[in-house]
Formats: structure tokens, C-alpha cells, sequence
């Protein structure tokens, strides 16, 4: 515990720098899918992030899964919480670098809103359902739910966010075709949606960060909920490059530190650890390329933003832990198995009898079995939260789904 006395700041404050050159400017935007008169208030893209937030899709993160099902504890993470821990990375980041804050923002909280329920586990059931039907894909399901499924609005379909905003929920992760690469190979609702996104260039730089605030976010807050669960103890990352260093620095620092607080201060001194790389070796990228726009981020072989390369290896060896340890614990991959079964016995319901969809869902079908009663079905499981899943299945079936 600190002596020093209550209410005192120490240390030099941080000013923010001055925008960047090569920031995404709202003043210059290329605007909204639908015209609309812009807000007195606020920019393009805080109007984005506000539409996001109001979002029914938004909404249901609350109670989608990240890694523990909902009623494992109400500790964990789930896809809202991890939205909101990405969305702070992001806009810690882009005031360092003197990005757009509120782009970036914008960004991270709507990169999981095409997630269905029960997390990667759910979109392999979606996706094997779908096969003969194009297949599933989160990221396309998001560019769905905003251009098609959320029904918010008088004079349009979706939110109506800008094309930056667009270009950067299905960009984020990099491009989306080789050059020349035919639409084809893309998931339906990307290749079908027709406002031109520049699918085989990089994204902006406030995506590239977005990205990148989503390895941050998730690989710590994974530390954070698989040792308070107990599928991995402290002790067995001491070995690792990447939080070893920062988990014995906590030790020596605060012998005997109840097990709570030593996990809170290591995640906290691992994720300043990873944005000041990212921040630093961004800043390297940008000085060595002197861009002078955000076309020219897009315009590069490869992204500007970045870890070290030093950093990047010790992160991939801390994935490989948190895959062999935890997404692969028994523990966690019996529900994400039982909820495959799940999902994909609703599919197969709701595909042989359309009758049993909310009214308004079923005029969206064709005949059973057709690839436009598919795409329903499976924009209405996609949309669906973990509990009310479990609820559909008691509907349907007259018996709970033991998870």
C-alpha cells in the first residue's frame, strides 16, 4: 500500500497528442450507405458508436457466452464485457497515437455483435448447419445485423453507419480478398451487400488498433477468469516470456498478496505492458512510413500497427498456453459440445417446420429445407442469447437442455 497521502497526483500527467496526420477524419468521410442529415452534436462517428450502443445486437452480448456459459457464475466475462474492455484498450491507444477515439471505439464495441450464442462453439454449429447454404461466418453476421436485421429505424434497415465504420467491422482482422480475388469466395452477407468496401486492402488505422485491443483485451481477461476458476494456477505461467516476468514482479514486490489482488495487479501490469508495445512500435512504423492519410495505412502491404516482434512471439506461446489450458479443459469443452447439440437440434427443428418461428421470422422463409428458410433460421439462432436458446430448446422439445 502506498504512504503517500490521500488525494495527491504523482508523476507528470499525460496531454494527448496532437491529431495525426493519417487519423481518420469524420469531416471527411464518405458518408452513410442512406443520406441523412448529420447531427449538430455530435461527429459521424460518435453518432456510429451511440448507434451501436442503442443496438438491440448490443444488447444481447450481455448474455452471450465468451468462454464460461452464463450459469457457471456471474464473475466471467461475457461478449459485453470483453466489447467494453476492448473498446478502453482502443481508445487508450488512439489518444496516444492521435487516431480518432471515438472511430476506434465505435469499432471494437461492435466487433463481436455477429457472434451467436455460446461463443466459437456456436459458430461451428451455425456454420456445419449452414454448409450447404453458405456457410456462417461471424464477422459477415455483424455486417448483417448492422445493413439488414436491426429494425430500429423509419426510413432504413440497419444502423446506417459510415462506410469507415463498415469498411472496419469487416476489416479488422486484415483484407478479405487477395487482389484481383473474385466476390465469390467471400461469406454471402459481404459479398451480397453492395456499397464497395476495398475488400483486398487493409483496414484504417483506428481498425488496426481495434484488432489488435482484442488480443489485448481477451488473452488478459482469459489469465484473469481461468485462474479465478481454477483451470490453471499462477505457478504454471511463470515459465511463459510474456507474464512470467510480470507475475514474479508482483510476488517480490507484495510477498503473501491475498490471491485475488495478485492476479488484479499482474493482468493490470501485463495489459500496460502490451499497449505501451503496441504503441511504441506503432509510433516506429509511422515515423519510418510518414503517411499523410488514412488511405495510405489502407494503401500498405501489410498493417502499421503492430507488436514487436519480440512481443508477438511471447504472445503466441501465451495463446498455445490458454488453448491447451483452457479452451481445451474438459470443463469447458463438455458445454461447448452439448451446446453445438443444442444449437444444431433447434436448426434442424426450425428447417422442417417454419411454423415454429416468431411470425415475423417466418414470413422471412420459403419451403422447408430451402436456402432462404435457412438463412432465417440462422439469423434467428445467431441472434439468440444463451438463455433464450435453452429456452427455445424447452419450447420446442418440452424438456430442458442439460448443458
Amino acid at each position: 500500500m502506498s504512504n503517500s497521502p490521500p488525494g495527491r497526483l504523482l508523476g507528470p500527467q499525460f496531454a494527448a497528442p496532437a491529431r495525426a496526420l493519417y487519423a481518420t477524419n469524420p469531416a471527411k468521410s464518405r458518408g452513410r450507405y442512406w443520406p441523412e442529415e448529420e447531427s449538430a452534436t455530435r461527429t459521424c462517428y460518435q453518432r456510429d458508436r451511440d448507434r451501436i450502443i442503442h443496438s438491440t445486437a448490443f444488447r444481447r452480448l450481455k448474455h452471450k457466452t465468451q468462454v464460461f456459459v452464463q450459469h457457471e457464475g456471474d464473475y466471467y466475462r461475457t461478449r459485453l464485457t470483453h466489447s467494453l474492455e476492448v473498446a478502453q484498450i482502443a481508445r487508450s491507444l488512439t489518444r496516444v497515437l492521435g487516431l480518432d477515439e471515438d472511430l476506434a471505439e465505435a469499432l471494437a464495441l461492435s466487433h463481436d455483435l455477429g457472434h451467436p450464442p455460446f461463443g466459437h462453439a456456436g459458430e461451428a454449429a451455425l456454420d456445419t448447419c449452414m454448409a450447404k447454404h453458405g456457410g456462417f461466418d461471424h464477422n459477415a453476421q455483424a455486417l448483417a445485423l448492422v445493413t439488414r436485421l436491426e429494425h430500429r429505424y423509419a426510413d432504413f434497415d440497419g444502423l446506417n453507419l459510415t462506410w469507415e465504420c463498415l469498411e472496419g467491422l469487416v476489416k479488422h482482422n486484415g483484407p478479405l480478398l487477395a487482389q484481383g480475388g473474385s466476390r465469390d469466395e467471400l461469406p454471402k452477407a459481404i459479398a451480397d451487400f453492395s456499397w464497395e468496401l476495398e475488400l483486398s486492402t487493409h483496414a484504417g488505422p483506428e481498425a488496426q488498433i481495434a484488432a489488435l485491443s482484442d488480443d489485448i483485451a481477451y488473452v488478459n481477461h482469459d489469465i484473469d477468469d481461468g485462474l479465478r476458476a481454477g483451470l490453471f494456477e499462477a505457478e504454471e505461467l511463470l515459465d511463459l516470456a510474456l507474464p512470467g516476468p510480470i507475475f514474479r514482479a508482483v510476488e517480490t514486490a507484495h510477498p503473501g498478496l491475498e490471491r485475488g489482488r495478485l492476479i488484479g495487479e499482474a493482468v493490470r501490469r501485463l495489459i500496460t505492458r502490451m499497449v505501451g508495445d503496441v504503441a511504441a512500435e506503432t509510433q516506429r512504423a509511422v515515423e519510418e512510413l510518414r503517411p499523410s492519410s488514412a488511405a495510405e495505412i489502407r494503401a500498405q502491404f501489410a498493417p502499421v500497427a503492430g507488436f514487436s516482434p519480440r512481443l508477438r512471439l511471447e504472445l503466441t506461446n501465451l495463446k498455445e498456453f490458454l488453448y491447451r489450458r483452457m479452451y481445451r479443459h474438459p470443463r469447458v469443452l463438455q458445454v461447448m459440445q452439448n451446446a453445438q447439440v443444442m444449437l444444431s437440434s433447434l436448426f434442424d427443428a426450425f428447417m422442417a417446420d417454419p411454423s415454429l418461428l416468431p411470425s415475423d421470422w417466418m414470413a422471412q422463409c420459403g419451403a422447408p429445407g430451402e436456402t432462404m428458410t435457412a438463412r432465417a433460421v440462422c439469423d434467428y439462432i445467431a441472434g439468440m442469447t444463451d438463455p433464450f436458446a435453452l429456452q427455445e430448446y424447452h419450447r420446442i422439445f418440452h424438456m430442458e437442455f442439460p448443458l
